[in-house]
């Protein structure tokens, strides 16, 4: 007689990239304000099942396990689980590896201990709290939970995780053509937050200017694809933000190679470009596929072999992570896990 196999969760977390901040000057009660874009480039991929004890495998195993045996423990779950890595986002490249990993891993906790806690499961904002995910921005648990454009209203003196307020679905044929810098990480841990207390006064001028980028011009941008408008958009709130971030990063944009590369965009009519949060990752906005591969073209022969870029073409991803379970009496989409 068969016996009734284990559970097992396969989980997915999609890679996003931070189009910057809108408010971070902070007079209206709030602070921050988040933009930003889920994509198909990366993904953290795991496979969960129950176990005596706690053990983990493949690349990030060490973050992951660490988070596991944090999770179980803030939320009394009973027994262990052995997880299985295939693949992880890069970390500290500006990709949101750490919030996409902590909300796996919890997730992958909920569905299969939950039940013998007899209590209600947690949603995204919960995993993400109980990691000490999203404390500044709210795009990483909104790429794992819907995908697509997103925007956050920022930190407010009761906010755990900001709230998403917009999320809206990314042209399918615009493309973004990524700018991969292998020497370096950019700022994280205590670097970050002593980087934050470090920086100036943001002036609220700039902050109004911001935000109405968004509304007026970017957001319809996206609802009507109008290309340009989008990237215009994009373009001139990653150098506002850059500028304020420069003292603490060297200059706008953190690696000396993506901004090069950049300004040669730039200079070739690409101004849909930037850095994902604190780098050295660089982006730019490409119409559609043949043009990112032209770009693509275009920079490597303008730096040439010697550069230490590398480069992928991403689409934007217009859905969550995907969370795959085994047996199928088990819950079988985040969504169960995020009402």
């Amino acid at each position: 007689m068969s016996s009734r196999p284990d559970p097992s969760i396969r989980v997915e977390a999609p890679a996003r990239l931070h189009l910057g901040f809108l408010d971070l000057n902070g007079g209206l009660g709030r602070r921050f304000g988040s933009l930003g874009l889920t994509i198909d480039a990366f993904a953290t991929r795991l496979r969960a099942e129950p176990a005596e004890e706690f053990s983990a495998e493949g690349p990030g195993a060490e973050r992951a396990l660490a988070y596991a045996r944090a999770y179980a423990s803030a939320r009394g779950l009973r027994g262990g689980v052995r997880i299985r890595l295939t693949e992880t986002i890069p970390d500290h490249a500006g990709l949101g590896s750490g919030t996409q990993m902590a909300l796996a891993v919890g997730t992958a906790l909920e569905h299969l201990c939950v039940a013998d806690t007899a209590g209600v499961a947690a949603d995204c904002r919960g995993i993400a709290a109980t990691l000490g995910r999203g404390q500044r921005s709210g795009i990483g648990i909104g790429a794992f939970e819907e995908g697509g454009f997103i925007c956050d209203c920022g930190r407010g003196d009761r906010t755990a995780v900001p709230p998403v307020v917009m999320r809206l679905p990314f042209p399918a044929d615009w493309r973004v053509l990524l700018l991969l810098d292998q020497r370096g990480q950019g700022l994280h841990g205590e670097r970050e937050a002593h980087a934050f207390a470090q920086l100036p006064q943001f002036p609220a001028a700039t902050a109004g200017h911001l935000c109405r980028l968004l509304l007026m011009q970017l957001v319809p941008g996206l609802l009507e694809e109008r290309f340009q408008d989008v990237a215009g958009a994009i373009g001139e709130i990653q150098r506002a933000v850059g500028a304020h971030f420069a003292p603490a990063q060297g200059g706008c944009f953190a690696s000396p190679a993506v901004a090069a590369a950049l300004d040669w965009a730039t200079a070739q009519g690409f101004v849909g470009n930037g850095q994902s949060s604190w780098g050295p990752t660089g982006f730019i906005l490409a119409a559609d596929l043949e043009q990112a591969r032209a770009l693509e073209v275009g920079l490597k022969e303008r730096f040439g072999d010697g550069s230490p870029l590398g480069y992928r073409i991403a689409a934007g991803r217009n859905r969550g992570a995907r969370v795959d379970c085994e047996p199928d009496q088990i819950k079988t989409t985040v969504q169960s896990v995020t009402r």
